[in-house]
């Protein structure tokens, strides 16, 4: 009897042991856009007790050990997840859950944040629409090309409503980044500053944007980098680029860290160009961000990046070739040049970025910022080419194929250079904030010291049909010879206030502003109002209108100096412009699904502008303010989801933009008998002359329409196969003749059009139903991509070379971008 006692009681207490033994899962709920989610009801299955995620996401919950369970994430806004376990005794597996929203809530899918449907020229661009991007060059700025149009897809830079490459503001973290400055052509280009992996929020203003933003004409992108909540990262190899980061937390989740490394090399792309040779381009990055929590009311953080890029080509033959058609006749012009020597560039920047915020309370914030940038270029080429000019044979059943028949000139040229740039820019700032219920106050100051020296010196040499241009044998042209060394210093700041009104009919908010730089360089200072205003009618459509309007003053950097002589201008002023834009956001479900639309109408007068010539990605300025300008538009965006969380928008925008140049004057000579003639006509002697003045002519940015669309989908019956479309459509754009008055900007680029397709299968995922011991058992998913870029395969054209023939007539032969290409791509996520 008591040995029965004794085996009952033991089975009792073996049983207890058993159920004491536990483990834990901890982790961070985030959202879509891997954003940390509080108030997370996470219960175990079978249970009605729980707990929440804190107001980090992070969860840390108690489960059992030796056996299957099951936890259930379940939140008002966001569709119900389950997660299985089994651990063993005392094991913690630290996961990530990312909820979806609920597919009730359509109106919600487009719009994320209210506050930034009220602000005039903002667009919210996801991040990992960046990482699935179809696109030769990818990342954020893939994205803001598909919004505002495109030219060259080897280029991450972008142009905004009629404004060119440097009228663009870029931050991380309110630190402001700048770009390499003697870059030439898209090939040259290496890996963006921004690594889309680490980012976490992206706001794009083309227009009207805020007096807390810099003095720039066009347009701001703001970057914010993620704060991560757990140890995670991600690694991925592709034809093109390859790379991981990493991110985590420590110290009771005080300490924050991401780091980013990446390798590019775009040999691929440019095997196919029309210049045949070896080349060999290289760029690779490594960034870090780190932030420590001293107390609750004191961080501090670090951005820290360098990068190196070179570009080397040794080319060996180009064959061009441009289709003349018209009502007299057609004909297929050929240029054949044979290469000898070399071009290597090289781009090496460095960016290391403190700052300390201070938040005693939620009313009152305030950061201090310290910022180092140092930019050194050098660009070094000696490349002479033999060439032929003519007529080509396309009859592929002759056997002169592919060649030239028809010689219509011959010649030989040369160009040189010997280029270095060195940028420093010291930057201290201080901004804060202020929060008063229905004002929020904003204000902020900064000081920048700038170093530039830099040392040019290039030339071009040319021999057409046995004559040298110039006339003389032996003489150089476009010869470039000077030296700078300037030390600059800014000092700018700002005040704002966005106030709300609310009341039963409407809803009303107005950001109005002030900002003031002063330049030590043309000793020049200037105040800048800026106002924002939208209202919300309490209609029962969801629709908000907006106006802005605001000075915008541009002060000169480093290429708005330098005329085409090379010649360093000091006495530069800053570009000036006033801006207006009008517009709406209409947001509502159809067919059940969400759709948002968003109209702006905008007009801005520049004055004081330096004219430009843009030349692939070179920008080449007059070096002074002779000209004024004007640009005036409609841009309107439709964003829905064919497919729950996929996101897809298609943009259009009309746009037209012209300027004035001061002195642009040319003669027209008339014989005895008062008819026009060309000067220096053999048989027709001038006897007097017309001054004419060109008048108001296209910018080199002006383009009447432009399209872009963004296009995701997957398998309603299996979200493991997408597929990521991105489509770019442009009219023609102006070229200008070199040293032409009469004729400045006439030449027309073709429209741009360009397909992008890419295809995406998982490979590994549902962590959840993994065993804890697999050794796959840490990734959150691998996939694996196939992209065709230029799916249509044609070649784009981004310039003009100019040739004469034996009779010195000129003739335009396009320079083409790339052809189709594949890439192949695998991600993996832990």
């Amino acid at each position: 009897m008591r040995l029965l006692i004794w085996l009952v009681l033991s089975l009792f207490s073996v049983d207890g042991f058993a159920q004491n033994k536990a483990a834990f899962v901890s982790g961070t709920v985030v959202d879509e856009n891997d954003k940390p989610l509080p108030l997370v009801s996470i219960v175990i299955l079978g249970k009605e007790a729980g707990l929440t995620s804190n107001d980090s996401g992070y969860f840390r919950i108690k489960v059992s050990a030796g056996k299957a369970i099951a936890l259930i994430f379940s939140h008002t806004a966001y569709a119900q997840t389950q997660k299985n376990f089994y651990l063993s005794d005392n094991e913690e597996e630290k996961i990530t859950v990312r909820l979806q929203r609920s597919g009730q809530l359509l109106e919600t899918v487009i719009v994320t944040e209210e506050r930034d449907r009220k602000e005039a020229g903002i667009t919210k661009i996801n991040p990992k629409n960046a990482l699935v991007l179809p696109s030769a060059t990818g990342g954020i700025e893939g994205l803001i090309k598909i919004l505002v149009g495109s030219n060259n897809e080897l280029t991450s830079q972008y142009a905004v409503r009629g404004g060119n490459y440097d009228e663009n503001l870029i931050y991380i973290n309110d630190f402001e980044i700048f770009r390499p400055y003697l870059v030439r052509s898209g090939q040259q280009e290496g890996l963006s500053f921004i690594n889309p992996e680490l980012a976490r929020n992206i706001s794009f203003y083309n227009g009207g944007f805020q007096a807390k933003y810099g003095d720039k004409m066009s347009s701001v992108l703001d970057v914010q980098y993620k704060k991560p909540t757990a140890v995670g990262g991600s690694a991925y190899v592709s034809l093109l680029e390859q790379g991981f980061h990493l991110e985590g937390t420590a110290r009771n989740n005080r300490l924050t860290y991401l780091v980013g490394v990446r390798n590019r090399s775009n040999r691929n792309l440019l095997s196919s160009q029309e210049t045949k040779g070896a080349y060999i381009p290289s760029s690779s990055d490594i960034q870090a961000n780190v932030s420590y929590r001293l107390s609750n009311k004191v961080q501090l953080e670090m951005l820290a990046n360098y990068s190196s890029t070179s570009f080397t080509l040794v080319p060996e033959t180009a064959e061009k070739t441009t289709s003349v058609f018209s009502p007299l006749f057609s004909a297929n012009l050929g240029l054949d040049i044979f290469f000898e020597g070399r071009e290597r560039s090289t781009y090496n920047t460095g960016m290391i970025g403190l700052s300390t915020v201070y938040q005693p309370n939620k009313r009152f914030r305030i950061k201090g910022m310290l910022s180092r940038f140092q930019n050194k270029e050098t660009e070094n080429f000696d490349i002479a080419g033999s060439y032929l000019f003519g007529d080509r044979d396309f009859d592929n059943t002759s056997s002169t194929f592919g060649q030239i028949i028809n010689p219509l000139g011959a010649g030989y040229y040369q160009n040189y250079g010997r280029n270095q740039l060195s940028i420093t820019v010291l930057n201290a700032a201080i901004k804060g904030s202020i929060d008063q219920g229905k004002h929020f106050i904003q204000f902020g100051n900064s000081i920048e010291q700038t170093n530039i020296e830099d040392q040019l010196y290039e030339w071009e040499y040319q021999d057409s049909a046995g004559y040298s241009l110039p006339v003389n044998t032996g003489n150089l042209s476009k010869i470039v010879s000077s030296s700078a060394d300037l030390s600059i210093q800014k000092f700018s700041g700002y005040v704002q206030d966005n106030i709300s009104f609310t009341n039963s009919k409407r809803e009303i908010t107005i950001q109005g502003g002030i900002r003031y730089n002063y330049n030590s360089l043309n000793k020049e200072f200037f105040i800048s109002p800026r106002m924002q205003a939208s209202i919300k009618p309490n209609w029962k459509k969801d629709v908000i209108f907006k106006i802005a309007l605001g000075a915008y003053n541009q002060p000169p950097f480093y290429r708005e100096l330098r005329s085409y002589d090379g010649k360093v201008n000091p006495g530069v002023r800053s570009q000036k412009s006033y801006q207006a834009i009008a517009g709406l956001d209409y947001n509502f479900a159809a067919a059940a699904r969400p759709f948002r639309i968003t109209m702006e109408a905008y007009y801005k007068a520049l004055r004081d502008v330096i004219p430009y010539d843009l030349d692939n990605v070179r920008v080449r300025y007059f070096g002074s303010n002779n000209a004024k300008a004007y640009a005036y538009g409609l841009e309107s965006r439709l964003y829905t989801e064919l497919v729950t969380g996929a996101e897809s928008w298609l943009s259009i925008g009309l746009m037209r933009t012209k300027e004035n140049i001061e002195g642009d004057q040319f003669h027209q000579y008339q014989n005895a008998a008062g008819e026009t003639i060309s000067s220096g006509t053999v048989d027709k002697v001038p006897t007097d002359s017309i001054s004419t003045e060109v008048g108001w002519v296209r910018r080199p940015s002006d383009r009447l329409i432009t399209m872009g669309l963004f296009l995701q989908d997957y398998l309603s019956s299996n979200k493991n196969f997408k597929v990521h479309v991105s489509i770019l459509y442009g009219t023609n754009m102006p070229y200008n003749i070199p040293n032409s008055v009469k004729y400045r900007n006439a030449l027309v680029i073709d429209p741009y059009i360009r397909v992008d397709l890419g295809f995406s299968a998982l490979l590994l995922g549902d962590k959840a139903n993994r065993r804890s011991h697999s050794p796959f058992k840490n990734f959150e998913n691998i996939w694996a991509s196939l992209e065709v870029f230029n799916l249509i395969d044609r070649r784009n054209t981004i310039s003009y070379q100019l040739v004469k023939d034996f009779s010195n007539a000129v003739y335009t032969i396009p320079n083409r971008l790339t052809p189709r290409l594949v890439n192949l791509k695998i991600v993996a996520r832990f």
